[in-house]
């Protein structure tokens, strides 16, 4: 199970993450109050393990806005709306991580998905139904709502290639808890 830790802003959060053995770290440059810089995405992940994934979240950037996160935090992987990714340059982006949310049109076959709840970074839950049948022809990344304690159960239910977590794992909006970390990665392993 592919385990990805969104919206890092502390050292004390990233290291926790990589110490539980997630795959991928999330940092946000949308408006948000788990929002950073390209520069302190770049320090958070200095002597990061290279087989830890560096996501840059965005939500329709422009095109400089973009640049700007490609050249001070250089991302392995782009994480935005899927329409963004029909306007944007993204050449240089390893890997491009669309973003479906519940009641919107996913194609029916295609590489990999995130897919959430119609409000990001809200602590909704998405639509497990719908992400499940779409997980049965690709490659989904379940988000919206999972925390430590409902993750083993949508895993079970969506049949997901990977999950997502944010406002599961926070003592308050942009605070992540280091043990809500440990647990959601290890309850994902243990249900996987």
């Amino acid at each position: 199970m592919f385990v990805k830790i969104c919206g890092l802003r502390t050292a004390a959060a990233v290291d926790a993450a990589v110490e539980a053995g997630a795959d991928a770290l999330g940092f946000v440059f949308a408006d948000s109050p788990r929002q950073v810089s390209p520069e302190e995405a770049l320090t958070l992940c200095t002597g990061l393990p290279r087989k830890i994934k560096r996501v840059a979240v965005m939500r329709r950037p422009t095109q400089s806005q973009l640049n700007a996160v490609l050249k001070g935090f250089n991302p392995r992987w782009l994480q935005t709306d899927s329409g963004d990714f029909e306007w944007l340059d993204t050449d240089t982006i390893g890997k491009r991580l669309p973003v479906y949310r519940s009641g919107d049109v996913v194609p029916p076959q295609g590489g990999m998905v995130l897919f959430e709840s119609a409000n990001s970074g809200q602590g909704e839950l998405a639509d497990w139904e719908q992400a499940a049948e779409i997980a049965q022809r690709q490659k989904l990344i379940l988000a919206g709502g999972l925390n430590p304690d409902n993750v083993a159960r949508a895993i079970e239910q969506v049949r997901p290639w990977g999950v997502d977590v944010s406002s599961g794992i926070e003592l308050e909006r942009g605070v992540k808890d280091i043990g809500l970390i440990r647990a959601f990665v290890a309850a994902a392993r243990s249900a996987s």
